[in-house]
């Protein structure tokens, strides 16, 4: 009577250790959402009344830098509206036609306002201050000019506080750039860069607007739109060249890998395990495909039963893994396609 081997039960997996660099250093729990909704909701409002602000001095002065600014703000408004909408859309759960969720969705959302924040923000402020040097003017009321201002670099100081915040409690110890690069949650650096880049404009226009009241130089508030323009295509170059690469597919990071592998490493029916490939495809959403070999002599039904364990511990300790796919493979082969990944050579 022949008998079928017995797997060995499965040993106890110590948690994770999480890495000291905080939430930008890896994906963001549901719950981590909500900060970034108040973020955004933060921002918009702010933004709105500065730019219904900015607008009516504009008309009243007609100064070319605070028309680039109500420009900025309404454009910064828009792009709040975007934000929130791409929110409220890569919540939805999978479907059918969107096996992984819709996650992704922020991302596209998030590069169109980095084309927003180019066209319209850096476009029209580019366009109004050449307008201005070619043409120049004098303002007139100077004092509503200087009291919108004031105003405005007092709210945006307050809204910028918000994104400041929050992105710190996600950063860790990584310094602040760092942290942008790595994040894979695009609100709040987003929020933040614009909140940034509209606090270094607003203080571009006070400068533009006083040099040409004290200098009688007219030509200077045309000067200060052409360099608020310029932060705008800087910001919107930092923007777009960060969610392309989350709009493209980028990697999780490292430490979900490395607790991966050892969630596999840790499993009886597992000889080795050899690699794995993720994909981030929202903030809150991995997809993970884990190389692994199994000991020879388990049978199909234990080996089920040994990727069903992997999975169930890899979803307790990453929320954020949406699915993860265990290919049975040999280390050699492991090691020969990622050779041929890393090469760019097209697969067998």
């Amino acid at each position: 009577m022949s008998h079928q081997p017995v797997s060995p039960s499965p040993r106890t997996i110590p948690p994770s250790p999480r890495p000291e660099q905080g939430d930008a250093g890896r994906g963001n729990s549901p719950g981590k959402t909500k900060g970034s909704h108040v973020v955004v909701y933060v921002a918009l409002a702010g933004n709105l009344a500065i730019a219904v602000a900015k607008f009516i001095a504009a008309g009243i002065s007609g100064s070319s830098a605070m028309l680039s600014e109500g420009v900025h703000s309404l454009v910064d408004t828009v792009n709040e509206v975007l934000l929130l909408y791409g929110l409220r859309r890569a919540a939805q759960p999978p479907t059918p036609t969107h096996p992984f969720g819709y996650g992704r969705e922020l991302y596209f959302w998030s590069f169109i306002v980095a084309l927003l924040v180019f066209a319209m923000g850096a476009g029209v402020s580019l366009y109004e201050g050449i307008v201005h040097l070619r043409n120049p003017e004098p303002a007139k009321s100077h004092l509503i000019a200087y009291c919108v201002l004031g105003v405005s670099i007092v709210f945006e100081g307050i809204s910028w506080v918000v994104p400041v915040r929050e992105f710190r409690s996600k950063k860790g110890r990584m310094g602040y750039f760092q942290a942008f690069r790595q994040s894979k949650d695009p609100t709040t650096f987003t929020v933040l860069l614009e909140d940034s880049a509209a606090s270094i404009g607003l203080l571009m226009a006070l400068l533009g607007l006083a040099g040409a009241h004290l200098f009688d130089m007219p030509e200077l508030d045309g000067i200060a739109s052409i360099g608020i323009a310029g932060v705008l295509a800087f910001t919107a170059f930092l923007l777009a060249r960060e969610t392309k690469g989350l709009l493209i597919g980028e990697p999780a990071h490292a430490h979900v890998t490395d607790s991966l592998l050892r969630i596999a490493a840790s499993d009886p029916d597992v000889r080795a395990a050899n690699g794995v490939l993720t994909m981030q495809m929202g903030p809150n959403q991995v997809v993970a495909a884990l190389s692994a070999e199994f000991e020879d002599n388990r049978t199909t039904p234990q080996i089920e039963a040994c990727v069903g364990r992997i999975e169930a511990t890899a979803k307790q300790q990453h929320p954020e893994l949406t699915a993860l796919f265990i290919k049975p493979q040999t280390p050699e082969t492991w090691r020969a396609r990622r050779a041929q990944i890393e090469s760019g050579a097209e697969p067998d």
